[in-house]
Parts: C-alpha cells; sequence; structure tokens
C-alpha cells in the first residue's frame, strides 16, 4: 500500500501572480539602501517591509522576528520564544520600499488579505530553520530560490518557486524552511491574520 502525500498545508492563490522580473529588479534597489537584520538566527535574515506607523522601533530587535514556539530537546516539551507582537498594528509601508514595486505588491496583497508584518526573508546556502510553529499562517512570495529550497510542514516537503506565484502555508503546524543550495533564498513573508483555514483542507 502507498501513501499519498497530501500538499494541503501549502495553499496556492488562485489567479494572483506578480511580476518575478520586477520583483528581483527592485530587490537590488532595496538591497543598496536596507540591510539584513540577523535576528540573532544563524544563516537567517530579515528586511522588515512595514511597521507600526512613525514607530521605527517596531522594525528592530525582536519586534523583527516575533512569538514562535519549539520544541528543543528531547522532552519534547514545547516552550515559547521571543514575545508576542499585535500584528494588526503593522500598516505603514517603511521609507525603503516606497516608490518601488514592492509598494504596488503591498497595497495588491492589502487589498487582498488581512496582513502583519510583512518582511523580506533570507536564508544563505546550506542552511536550516530550527523545528517551530507560528500563531498565525504565512503567505510567500519566493523571489530567488533554488530546488534544494523546500519548506517543510510536519512531515511534507515542498518547493515552491520563484515564478511570481502567492503561496499561503499553514505556519501554525510545526515547519522549517531549508536551504540546500549554493545561493540565498529570499522570499516576501506576510503574517496573515484571520485566515480562513479551510483554503488547507
Amino acid at each position: 500500500m502507498t501513501d499519498t502525500v497530501s500538499f494541503n498545508d501549502f495553499y496556492q492563490v488562485p489567479d494572483l501572480t506578480f511580476d518575478i522580473k520586477k520583483l528581483r529588479t527592485d530587490l537590488n534597489l532595496i538591497l543598496k539602501k536596507s540591510k539584513y537584520q540577523t535576528l540573532g538566527i544563524t544563516n537567517f535574515a530579515a528586511i522588515p517591509m512595514n511597521q507600526i506607523p512613525g514607530d521605527e522601533a517596531s522594525i528592530k530587535g525582536h519586534n523583527v522576528r516575533g512569538i514562535y514556539y519549539t520544541k528543543p530537546d528531547e522532552t519534547g516539551k514545547e516552550v515559547a520564544r521571543d514575545k508576542p507582537i499585535d500584528e494588526s498594528k503593522y500598516t505603514e509601508l517603511t521609507n525603503d520600499f516606497k516608490n518601488t514595486y514592492f509598494e504596488e505588491v503591498y497595497k495588491i496583497l492589502k487589498s487582498k488579505f488581512k496582513l502583519g508584518r510583512v518582511r523580506l526573508l533570507l536564508k544563505e546556502p546550506r542552511s536550516v530553520l530550527s523545528w517551530h510553529r507560528d500563531p498565525e499562517p504565512r503567505l510567500h512570495i519566493p523571489i530567488i530560490t533554488n530546488p534544494g529550497c523546500k519548506m517543510v510542514i510536519e512531515d511534507v516537503a515542498k518547493h515552491m518557486p520563484a515564478d511570481g506565484s502567492v503561496w499561503i502555508t499553514d505556519n501554525t503546524k510545526y515547519h522549517n524552511a531549508f536551504n540546500g543550495g549554493e545561493e540565498d533564498r529570499v522570499h516576501l513573508v506576510a503574517t496573515v491574520l484571520d485566515c480562513d483555514m479551510s483554503i488547507f483542507d
């Protein structure tokens, strides 16, 4: 008997794509103005795209990472890491993203989804994230990737291609992401608030 693999925790949003060439071109512009924040995690970094209006502290330090849950040792006991964040307050695009294609993308996404923090997330080559879960699902737009980049949700691994498509992943389940390639992986990643969880059925 063969088990069938289900990719239900990876939802590709229908009828919504963005111009991958424009995303990559403007990513290069952003990287000339902004630096990735390392977040205290090896081989992983972020550039915040939005903030609490007028509050630059909201895109620094622990506010870039936010609360997550993990099982760090052999006991399997879940522990919380970092601090809770009121994602709904993140409504203002940061200055570095204004007048770029990312601003257009941000406006379109906000018209379709209730978003919290939106970040560019970097996963360096030959590296993996911890096994963890988040309070909410995440929206992904892969910008730079390679076939060795996969996200694992529970026991299922999937590669999301950088073709302009938009994905929502069930990050409320235990998951991680790894980059087994030899170039950076960069995704636009947004917290999705009040997500209709039936999309994962």
